[in-house]
């Protein structure tokens, strides 16, 4: 007994659920030999073969239906295409020229602060430390090379309490109040414990004052800084005759340059005063100045002091 069969192989298209249904093989019966075509969709064969034919063509030519098996994935890669290009309308990418002026932008803010930090460490100058020695106040010193704001009245009332009142201050007056009672500098004063409490208190009276003067009171009135600054980068003696000027020459609360009123007003008024409350033989005109020399003397070695301080935490000490 022969069969006849007609065989057709087509892939289904998509549903409406987007999902690939199987391929669909019909066998009917015929007298025809097959005949084959191509679409755009897959292959399709139409054949009328005996049955024995179709089980030979099943076997040895399965590469024709594993063809047309995968040929419907072709649309598949399309809609995936399609979707691609509406994720990329969703999020679009910004022009050429404005990522490129944002990438500068992010260059220029990520490079400020490192410009900034480079500046800083780029300053190779030791700094000045709060005291000379870890026991002298040094409130009123600026590192080298550093920039810093004008001082305010009230910050120049701290700065001159700070360092009329700090724990040296009473060891440093101690100190000259048991050199001046062994000296017996002023014998009016009188001799133990009481005569050294007057040395005491006097030598305490002239150093508040002395201070006050010029570091609080002269330069609110002149509108000049009390603070030193440091040279720095300079040889030895340049940088000493530096600090010895700034005895007669100091800076403005505007950043210029001029007479050290501060220092030497300062001074002078300073002197005036102690001739209210030293004996009668310790006051007058040539006291006065005897005493406003050796205060300018004093600020002048400071200030020798305050300039190399620095240099010798950093080289000597082998401190910042």
């Amino acid at each position: 007994m022969r069969l006849d069969a007609r065989l057709d192989v087509f892939p289904v298209e998509k549903t409406s659920r987007g999902k690939q249904q199987s391929t669909i093989v019909v066998m009917e019966s015929s007298q025809q030999f097959a005949s084959f075509y191509f679409n755009e969709t897959g292959i399709a064969a139409h054949t009328r073969v005996p049955a024995i034919c179709v089980i030979l063509l099943l076997a040895f030519c399965p590469g024709t239906f594993l063809c047309a098996q995968k040929l419907p994935d072709a649309p598949q890669s399309q809609s995936s295409a399609q979707q691609d290009q509406g994720k990329a309308a969703k999020n679009p990418s910004p022009p050429s020229g404005q990522s490129g002026s944002e990438s500068a932008d992010k260059k220029q803010t990520s490079a400020a602060p490192e410009a900034g930090k480079s500046k800083s460490d780029n300053n190779s100058e030791p700094e000045q430390s709060k005291r000379l020695m870890w026991v002298v106040p040094n409130f009123g010193a600026v590192t080298a090379n550093t920039q810093v704001a004008p001082m305010s009245t009230r910050e120049k009332f701290t700065l001159a309490r700070n360092d009329s009142f700090d724990y040296s201050a009473f060891v440093w007056t101690g100190i000259l109040a048991f050199q001046s009672y062994e000296l017996n500098s002023d014998p009016e004063l009188g001799s133990g414990i009481a005569g050294y409490g007057r040395y005491y208190w006097r030598g305490f009276a002239d150093g508040v004052s002395g201070t006050y003067f010029t570091e609080a009171i002269i330069p609110a009135i002149t509108h000049e800084d009390p603070r030193y600054f440091t040279l720095g980068q300079r040889g030895f003696f340049r940088r000493a005759a530096y600090a010895l000027s700034r005895t007669f020459i100091t800076r403005t609360d505007s950043g210029g340059r001029s007479f050290n009123w501060s220092e030497v007003g300062g001074s002078a008024l300073e002197a005036g005063l102690a001739n209210a409350y030293y004996p009668p033989q310790e006051r007058g005109v040539s006291q006065t100045f005897r005493s406003l020399g050796t205060q300018m003397e004093s600020a002048a070695l400071n200030n020798v002091a305050k300039e190399f301080w620095p240099d010798i935490r950093h080289k000597i000490l082998r401190r910042k």
